[in-house]
């Protein structure tokens, strides 16, 4: 057999309310943190990861080039630097 107990149901729900309120304050501080923090990295000006890698990618590319330049290149003796 259950009792009813006004003091008990009362405390239930405001528990209840207290926990929903606790939860939203936690949704509303990550959304404020995360909402500083895109201000901050847009503050310094980072590149993304995909731009990273296509400058990666081109400057290998570009010292493979050299590499073969300078093997085809006649040898040359080293210049001496103008003296005054």
């Amino acid at each position: 057999m259950q009792t009813q107990n006004p003091f008990l149901d009362e405390m239930a729900r405001l528990t209840n309310a207290a926990m929903g309120l606790a939860q939203s304050a936690g949704e509303e501080a990550r959304a404020a943190f995360r909402s500083q923090a895109d201000r901050w990295v847009a503050e310094l000006d980072l590149v993304r990861r995909d731009e990273l890698d296509a400058v990666k990618a081109e400057l290998a590319a570009l010292r493979e080039e050299v590499a073969a330049l300078r093997a085809a290149a006649p040898a040359k003796p080293a210049r001496k630097p103008a003296s005054k």
